[in-house]
């Protein structure tokens, strides 16, 4: 793995999964151990197999890592020949033939749905960017869209009579998604002449970011590290202190979907899941977001 890989897959991982910067160093240096160690033997994440993975849990096992930092840096590994799979770079993923691994799983973190009506409220103003900006994290919240999604989504894909807007997820799995009436009216101002048509340029660069729905400074389609910047800007004028990504706001859309009584098989239809087994930690968070509403609500369970 070239260290350029290495860094586009930890780009990845802030911008698209919405991990937290102290995560993505901890990365960086598991994924630069792993790779130190493969060369010793002569291979690299492009060429490792089962074996050497497998080698690799053991050497660390054997050189007095604790069970959750072995647990940490095979979930690092894991994590980096998925992304190699998906990104066309390998054709099989050796790190799903390892067992004997317990990798414990963490819950996503959403935010409360007081914090996300803080997060929008902080975007004041009418200029096209306080426009744009407005439009982005209400579509983000509305339909659970990746950032990826929302970046690559093109004028040709929103449907503003049905509220409707068409999603190119993992895979080119394309699905329909709805959004309400706030998405729909912060969308609506971004789309006016006011809006995205003081962001056009005198000349577009290629027919790609003339059609894209969201763009950035230059008239070019929105980055997604522009749009990371963006949300994570609104969160700090907020007064957000968690951690706060494009990620997090598709967390929330779906739990705060659940607590509201929908059905698990809607929100997985949602967010683009392929099985409902992922979209079943939702269920979790819904659990203890329950458990965390009424210790602080409750009279009688309230902490004095």
């Amino acid at each position: 793995m070239t260290l350029a890989a290495a860094e586009r897959f930890l780009a990845w991982l802030q911008i698209e999964q919405g991990r937290a910067a102290k995560t993505i160093e901890a990365y960086r240096r598991d994924l630069r151990d792993y790779e130190e160690w493969l060369s010793q033997r002569r291979k690299t994440s492009q060429t490792a197999g089962s074996a050497d993975i497998e080698a690799f849990v053991t050497h660390l096992r054997k050189h007095g890592k604790a069970p959750r930092s072995v647990a940490r840096q095979f979930a690092a590994v894991r994590m980096l020949h998925k992304y190699l799979v998906a990104e066309g770079e390998r054709n099989d993923d050796p790190a799903d033939l390892v067992d004997g691994v317990k990798v414990p799983s963490g819950l996503p973190k959403p935010l409360q749905e007081d914090e996300v009506e803080r997060l929008i409220a902080s975007i004041t103003g009418d200029d096209s960017f306080a426009r744009r900006d407005r439009a982005l994290v209400e579509f983000l919240y509305a339909t659970g869209a990746r950032i990826s999604e929302a970046c690559g989504m093109s004028l040709g894909d929103l449907d503003m009579d049905d509220s409707l807007v068409r999603l190119l997820g993992k895979g080119d799995k394309e699905r329909i998604v709805p959004f309400g009436r706030r998405a729909h009216e912060a969308l609506g101002d971004w789309l006016d002449e006011g809006g995205r048509g003081m962001r056009v340029p005198k000349r577009w660069k290629t027919r790609d970011h003339a059609d894209a729905v969201f763009l950035g400074v230059h008239g070019t389609r929105l980055s997604r590290q522009a749009a990371f910047h963006i949300v994570r800007k609104y969160a700090h004028l907020a007064g957000i202190k968690a951690e706060v990504s494009p990620h997090t706001l598709r967390h929330s859309c779906a739990t705060h979907m659940l607590v509201h009584g929908a059905d698990l098989r809607i929100v997985q239809e949602l967010l683009g899941h392929a099985s409902v087994s992922t979209t079943q930690i939702y269920t979790k968070v819904d659990d203890e977001l329950l458990v965390s509403v009424y210790r602080e609500s409750h009279p009688r369970a309230v902490r004095r």
